[in-house]
């Protein structure tokens, strides 16, 4: 079954010019061309395109989609773990909706107002304890002191990154590879990159404890489940673990 290019931007709110751009940047090419140049979608197409729409909305940028796409060639595969990534999103939005009906509720007498309960789900510094014990409180008030400055642009950039490092360690982990493969290697050097790039860390203070600050946070990505649910759950956690472990020796 096809459906024209006219049909899919109907049903997905695309438009015609952003399906041919697709098209153009050899991201999604129509399943055939018409005799009158009209193009045409298939089952397949439209599967793609989901994945695209879903990388997108993540902020994913159009480069980085194409090479998440080009290197997940199961469709099952990837959308398991777009699946999971969308879930992890969902229950930060339900925590949201909770916490606004609290304040909701509070402000109409129908209970009192509990200030932990408002800010479920909006709350970025979940992960304060872990890291004023672990790190001091001036790496976490530097850290947090950036993540408040940055724009909303800058923020979108930021779970862009996070969401194509966790696509890459989901999708490795699936796919068999060793933690010490070349392929693992790659990802855990992007994954330091990222973390050099958080401000009051120790990857980014001068004399800072680089190889404890990597290897400290790779094992907490195992033993705490917060952590893991990020790269599917205590196995594919491990993977990570084990694959920073390594470069970690390997490398600093």
């Amino acid at each position: 079954m096809f459906w024209s290019i006219q049909d899919i931007a109907k049903i997905t709110g695309v438009t015609s010019r952003t399906l041919r751009h697709y098209d153009a940047v050899g991201l999604l090419a129509p399943a055939k061309i018409g005799h009158n140049g009209y193009r045409y979608y298939d089952r397949d197409s439209l599967v793609k395109l989901q994945r695209i729409l879903m990388l997108r909305d993540l902020g994913v940028s159009i480069p980085e989609v194409q090479k998440i796409i080009k290197d997940q060639v199961d469709e099952k595969q990837a959308l398991s773990i777009h699946l999971n990534l969308l879930e992890l999103e969902m229950n930060r939005l339900v925590k949201q909706i909770e916490a606004v009906k609290h304040t909701v509720a509070a402000l109409e007498g129908k209970k009192e107002l509990v200030i932990e309960k408002m800010f479920d789900g909006f709350d970025h510094t979940q992960y304060e304890k872990e890291v004023t014990e672990r790190w001091g409180s001036d790496s976490y008030k530097k850290s947090d002191k950036w993540y408040r400055s940055m724009s909303a642009a800058e923020r979108t950039e930021w779970k862009a990154t996070i969401t194509s490092l966790g696509e890459a360690w989901m999708n490795a982990a699936k796919n068999g590879v060793s933690p010490e493969s070349a392929e693992a290697q790659a990802i855990a050097a992007k994954h330091v990159e990222w973390l050099r790039s958080i401000p009051g860390t120790p990857a980014t203070e001068v004399g800072g404890d680089l190889v404890g600050y990597i290897e400290g946070l790779a094992k907490m990505y195992v033993e705490d489940p917060r952590f893991a649910a990020n790269y599917g759950g205590e196995a594919g956690a491990t993977f990570v673990r084990d694959a920073l472990l390594f470069y970690s020796a390997e490398n600093l």
